[in-house]
């Protein structure tokens, strides 16, 4: 009779835990490919993504922080603001727009390193994706502006993904040339919707190692 107590009580402490267990809510720090620029809301990535996780079995709600035109420096300035309380992990994509204005990549660098400080002082895990700047600003510009990601990345503990584009270059890598007009908008800078679903098929499983680090915490 003993032992039946104890097994019970075993049984309905495991129930009570699993009724605990708690939304992990992440937020999307970003720019237009983050906020989703040209497509209808469900559309894009941040409701993309979210709804990808969900099928894989997370209870996980994603912010979207996404503002279009956005650069690093405007991450920082809101990026105190915007991790609020239930913010469990942060996803930051940012670095499109300096690189379109041609910004000194030390001072991308600075901003980021603002970035990850601020998650860093919260306690706050953090998928940093990078991108690749092309070598018309000189071989110097690429070099550090290329560098900063998997360097701040190792710095601060953060888990880190090459490109936000990956799921896009994976196709033309596999020998479709003509991913990257068939899956952009006119614009030729935006995901489409099914752009978008190979993107977050590629950056999904990232997040998934972003939101076991949050469970085991």
């Amino acid at each position: 009779m003993r032992l039946s107590k104890v097994v019970f009580a075993g049984f309905f402490a495991g129930l009570a835990s699993g009724a605990m267990a708690e939304e992990i809510t992440l937020v999307a720090l970003g720019d237009s490919l983050t906020q989703g620029f040209g497509l209808v809301e469900a559309d894009g990535f941040v409701p993309q993504l979210e709804a990808w996780l969900i099928a894989q079995g997370h209870d996980v709600r994603v912010i979207n922080a996404g503002v279009s035109g956005d650069t690093t420096a405007g991450g920082l300035a809101r990026v105190a603001w915007t991790l609020t309380p239930e913010v469990d992990a942060m996803i930051v994509a940012l670095g499109g727009n300096d690189l379109l204005r041609g910004i000194d990549p030390a001072v991308s660098r600075a901003n980021l390193d603002g970035i990850l400080r601020e998650a860093a002082a919260q306690s706050l895990e953090v998928l940093l994706v990078g991108l690749q700047a092309p070598g018309n600003y000189g071989p110097e510009y690429q070099a550090a502006f290329d560098a900063m990601y998997p360097e701040l990345a190792e710095t601060y503990g953060a888990l880190h993904v090459e490109s936000f584009l990956g799921g896009l270059e994976a196709q033309v890598l596999e020998g479709d040339t003509g991913a990257l007009g068939r899956y952009m908008q006119d614009d030729g800078i935006h995901p489409n919707a099914e752009g978008v679903a190979l993107i977050v098929a590629a950056l999904g499983p990232e997040v998934e190692r972003l939101i076991a680090r949050v469970d085991v915490e």
